[in-house]
């Protein structure tokens, strides 16, 4: 009998071993057994339930607070993990036993692979070619002082650590962490909190996208070291660097094959949509394969995506899904493994990590604040704001923990610091308030501008088609050396694929990325047509700007840049267009409903732009036709055509309509006419008299010997002989009609109009002139002016827009006072009474 020698490996055999049950579900029900959870599946569904409703309720409970959904993902994960509830022994070993750990985790991966996904859908990487100086250096700085930060904290806790231990990589993970800048997080704060379009909140969101990027890179660069030992490093990297330049420069031309043979209207069937769910799994088995992990090839899959609509149904069919069911199972799996219980630190230790984990990004924006002029205290709003974390900085610390670089402590050490820093976000926007521009907002309407002075423009664009119309009223506008125009040309753009709300400034003379995408060559158009403008024209500036939202919010995006920018003038483009046949047709239905609220929001005057056919015509507007029927909005009519007459080439007919006698010594009700989308404005009808002869006489005088000026009255009784006089001046051949909205005024010569309008944010005259058939082609320019707001009178019916008119009364003479004038006799006055 030989004698065997029996080897025993003494680390294993103390070794903790998890059992659970293999048992998929029930068959029998609870008859089976006390416990109807001890299987797996139902189970896993209850755990589910408790998170997904854990989370939306702390969502809720968190919203009056203005916290973005991050903050209450990572407390349902501390809550329903050991620190909290997991302390109750009933509630761990019935809901959350620990051997059923491994059955969460699968899932918890499986939802960070298309939740990194939707990060590549929604990450546009064209935009660091847009990113200015400023905002870089923040990024780099903000990348490499957090990591030097991070790294060395950690050891702060980890004091046992040796060179020879392998846990010294917990620094790198640490510092990975805090390099992060949540962008999605951080543009839905700042656009929520209103200062996204301020210069802080560009900077911010601008630095955020290249910290998303390089966080990203550090991620892949700690799988990698973390892996196993036998593993060769430099292998690792340059197989992952081959595969995503194999899907950069192959998978995207074939995926973009695809979507160019794709009959447009069909849309994307749902194999070819399962196609490319697929693929992403597919592609991230291949850079797990690499080394790296299954998440750096869902990402990679979500950049290469070529086409914006493709982009816009991945998000839509994935977006709920993963961020509503998947990735709570992904924060509960963290809070199962972040125990605050077992924090050996004292907290006094923990509270100083946390601030100097907290004031690693606020250091970095100090530093280039020496360099680039920035104020310190808005260098210290933008560390503040880059502190926002994201799912990857819970993400890259999970992932050192399950590689065992972290361990739990550390690991539940800096998520209470993700967590802090993050909530602080949100009430320091709301102490912050952005630096305000020391020139007064005065002039916020054309008729209170002196000819000395500046005018400001804000041209609305959701289109190239918009930018020729536009810039052919431009042109006409007047602007000379002693009376200049700045022009803010914006385009708007919705919200969808990987846009994310944020306003981007374009400087004109950069060359722009080589393989634009097909909004970058729009926005190149419109800037080379603005470029070409400013050129040929003396007196002008201009700026381009492209403003990404939804356009739910687009509106407020408007108003809030014309503030900023101090414009005096919003244009507007009309969302209908002229087919070849004469009628008008939607092309922009939704853009109609952001014209209503900007109309009724403005912080200046606002005109809508109707293009009849001119601009296809390429004739510039040079008969000018100003239909005055009394009123605000008329004078602001009044005063735009004046500044345009005053152009060499411009000549200005201004009609006033007056009603007959037998109507005049009516009284009329002002409530009588009411505008669809605005309550009345409630004033004196002998004031609105007053103000119209007092504006009038002072344009009479003032253009007496402008031979290219004409002046004529038309007394009418009703509007049927409104409509056919302003339908007989189509023989006139005018290029532009400038008209009032007519908010507040009730006259007998256009109340019946009212009742048929088809568009009421035109007013009746508007109207008439897009819906009527007319054969010439020409423009229509509908003008709103701006009033400021005041408290209602008791008794009264007012709204926002109305305010003392002859207090802020303030004409725009364009002569000297010291000139004398001639009598009126050149005017001409005819009643046109018998008139067909």
């Amino acid at each position: 009998m030989t004698n065997a020698t029996i080897t025993v490996d003494f680390d294993k055999l103390y070794q903790d071993v998890q059992c659970y049950s293999d048992t998929i579900y029930r068959f029998n029900g609870v008859w089976d057994g006390p416990n109807p959870l001890l299987p797996v599946v139902p189970l896993f569904l209850v755990q589910l339930t408790v998170a997904v409703l854990a989370t939306r309720l702390l969502i809720i409970a968190f919203r009056p607070f203005n916290q973005p959904p991050f903050v209450a993902e990572i407390l349902t994960g501390i809550i329903l993990g050991p620190s909290v509830l997991g302390k109750l022994s009933f509630f761990s070993n019935f809901l959350f036993p620990p051997y059923y750990l491994p059955v969460l985790e699968p899932m918890a991966h499986y939802s960070l692979v298309y939740y990194a996904l939707l990060t590549g859908l929604q990450m546009d990487i064209r935009a660091m070619y847009r990113t200015g100086t400023q905002a870089k250096h923040i990024a780099v700085a903000g990348i490499f002082i957090p990591m030097i930060i991070g790294s060395s904290s950690y050891f702060t806790i980890e004091d046992h650590v040796t060179a020879e231990s392998p846990t010294k990589l917990g620094a790198f993970f640490w510092g990975s962490a805090l390099t992060v800048t949540g962008f999605s997080v951080l543009s839905k704060v700042l656009d929520r909190q209103k200062i996204l379009h301020t210069e802080i909140g560009k900077i911010a969101v601008a630095s955020a996208l290249l910290s998303d990027l390089a966080s990203w890179f550090f991620l892949a660069l700690g799988l990698a070291i973390t892996g196993d030992k036998t593993t060769n490093l430099i292998w690792i990297v340059l197989s992952t660097c081959a595969v995503v330049l194999l899907c950069g420069f192959y998978v995207r031309p074939a995926l973009s094959w695809i979507v160019k043979n794709t009959p447009e209207g069909q849309g994307y069937s749902e194999f070819y949509l399962c196609s490319v769910i697929t693929g992403v799994g597919l592609l991230g088995v291949i850079t797990d394969a690499c080394g790296t992990h299954p998440l750096i090839g869902a990402l990679v899959f979500g950049l290469i995506i070529p086409d914006e609509v493709l982009e816009s149904v991945l998000v839509d069919r994935l977006k709920d899904v993963v961020n509503g069911i998947f990735m709570p199972v992904f924060f509960v799996a963290c809070g199962l493994r972040a125990d605050l219980n077992k924090v050996e630190a004292s907290w006094i230790k923990v509270a100083l990590i946390i601030i100097l984990a907290s004031s690693a990004k606020i250091v970095s924006a100090l530093t280039i604040s020496f360099l680039h002029d920035l104020p310190t205290k808005e260098a210290v709003a933008v560390g503040v704001l880059t502190n926002t974390k994201s799912t990857l900085a819970l993400a890259i610390l999970e992932i050192g923990l399950t590689q065992k670089a972290l361990t739990q402590e550390s690991f539940s050490v800096m998520v209470v610091a993700i967590l802090v820093m993050t909530m602080v976000v949100t009430p320091a926007t709301m102490l912050y308030r952005p630096t305000k521009n020391m020139t007064p907002y005065k002039r916020r309407t054309i008729q209170k501008a002196k000819s000395d002075e500046e005018l400001r423009i804000l041209a609305c664009i959701y289109d190239v088609r918009n930018v020729p119309s536009i810039i052919n009223l431009l042109e006409v506008s007047n602007s000379t050396q002693k009376s200049p125009i700045t022009v803010f040309a914006l385009h708007l753009v919705e919200l969808i694929g990987r846009a994310s709300a944020m306003l981007v400034v374009h400087s004109a003379g950069g060359s722009g990325p080589r393989n634009p995408s097909y909004l970058e060559e729009r926005t190149e158009q419109i800037l080379a047509a603005f470029e070409n403008y400013k050129l040929q024209s003396e007196g002008v500036d201009t700026q381009v700007m492209t403003a990404s939202s939804a356009y739910a919010t687009m509106d407020e995006d408007i108003c809030s840049i014309a503030k900023d920018k101090r414009a005096a003038f919003i244009m507007l483009p009309f969302h209908k267009q002229q087919t070849l046949d004469g009628d008008m047709e939607d092309i922009n239905p939704t853009a109609r409903n952001v014209n209503e609220s900007v109309m009724e929001n403005a912080p200046c005057s606002v005109g809508i732009l109707i293009d009849r056919g001119l601009t296809d015509s390429q004739n510039r507007a040079r008969s000018i036709a100003m239909l005055f029927f009394g009123g605000s909005d008329d004078r602001e009519a009044l005063a735009y055509a004046w500044r345009m007459a005053e152009h060499p080439e411009t000549s200005l007919t201004v009609v006033r309509f007056i009603s007959g006698q037998d109507t005049e010594e009516e009284e009329w009700d002002p409530l009588a006419f009411e505008d669809r989308d605005q309550v009345t404005i409630e004033i004196d009808s002998k004031s609105h008299g007053l103000l119209d002869d007092e504006f009038l006489n002072k344009f009479k005088i003032a253009t007496v010997n402008d031979s290219s000026i004409s002046f004529s009255e038309l007394m009418l009784n009703d509007e049927e002989e409104t409509v056919n006089a302003i339908k007989d001046m189509d023989g006139d051949n005018h290029d532009l009609y400038i008209v009032g909205k007519g908010r507040g005024v009730t006259s007998p010569l256009t109340v019946g109009l009212a009742d048929w309008c088809d568009c009421p944010e035109l007013g009746p005259i508007g109207d008439l002139l897009v819906t009527s058939e007319f054969k010439s082609v020409f423009s229509v320019l509908v003008v709103q002016q701006y009033h400021k707001p005041s408290v209602p009178r008791d008794g009264s019916v007012r709204s926002a827009g109305t305010i003392s008119q002859r207090k802020d009364m303030e004409f725009r003479p364009s002569l000297s006072e010291t000139e004398t004038f001639e009598p009126y006799a050149s005017f001409r006055k005819t009643n046109f009474l018998t008139m067909n």
